[in-house]
């Protein structure tokens, strides 16, 4: 977990450990929507940085056990928090390849960025902000988006996202950063356009960047435990060798049928 960052004037942050929310009330029965940033697993599209050392159809093979892995834990996390998992999916008309590789029953939304957007919200930035439109638009209280690389995120930690929100009022965020300088998860009580505006994506200073927008709305920041994304080699390399957090059937069922179990670095075998 990072140290708290200083406080802004009207911009409180806090912190999240072990799974639970400082001062959090629990019990509600409004919903938190957590969406997963989901594309259909394609050899030569999926997980590209990560080839090498992978070559393309072992990416796509991993890509899909990571989403299979990242929606079934959210279904768990719905067990015992009030919680709807969704895939936020692009490009339009793919969502019939994407289902069979979902926790089953998980519902789509449309998130390719197709909608108006402020000036300054580019890119992936779009997309993002699509995803929050659409799962507020479901009638939720509160909005999250997700990243799809981070397979073994503790479930107690997406349990406690909805109850962290859902017990804040509207100037409520939930920020959980990665390792790498971005970020697995955003939430929100309404959907700020602009906390997805002028932000240099795929860059070491997304969550920096999203935190000073979160300050400069005057928003209550509340910080996730730091975890890592699956997006290079090296954080591969952890994946394979560590067992912390959720226990990821479906990635180490691919890592085992990829033959990865010792990855090291080296280029795999043709």
């Amino acid at each position: 977990m990072r140290s708290s960052f200083p406080q802004a004037e009207g911009h409180c942050v806090r912190s999240l450990m072990n799974g639970r929310p400082e001062g959090a009330a629990t019990g509600s029965m409004v919903r938190c929507a957590i969406g997963v940033m989901a594309k259909s697993p394609r050899t030569g599209h999926s997980k590209t940085r990560l080839c090498p050392p992978l070559r393309p159809d072992q990416a796509a093979q991993l890509s899909a056990a990571f989403l299979r892995d990242t929606t079934e834990n959210i279904a768990k996390a719905a067990l015992s928090a009030s919680i709807v998992g969704y895939a936020a999916y692009a490009p339009a008309g793919t969502e019939e390849a994407l289902t069979p590789h979902l926790a089953p029953g998980t519902p789509c939304v449309l998130a390719d960025g197709s909608q108006p957007t402020p000036p300054g919200v580019e890119g992936f930035g779009r997309c993002l902000l699509h995803a929050i439109q659409q799962l507020f638009a479901g009638g939720h209280a509160a909005a999250c988006v997700l990243s799809s690389d981070t397979p073994t995120l503790p479930t107690d930690i997406l349990a406690s996202v909805a109850t962290v929100l859902l017990a804040g009022d509207e100037r409520r965020v939930v920020l959980g950063a990665c390792d790498d300088g971005g970020y697995y998860l955003l939430g929100m009580r309404l959907p700020h356009a602009n906390l997805f505006a002028d932000i240099a994506w795929s860059s070491s200073c997304v969550a920096a960047t999203t935190r000073t927008r979160i300050a400069e709305l005057g928003l209550e920041l509340v910080e996730l435990p730091l975890w890592s994304d699956i997006d290079d080699a090296a954080a591969l390399e952890r994946l394979v060798r560590e067992n912390g957090g959720y226990a990821a059937p479906w990635t180490r069922r691919a890592i085992t049928a990829l033959g990865l179990d010792t990855f090291t670095h080296s280029p795999c075998a043709a």
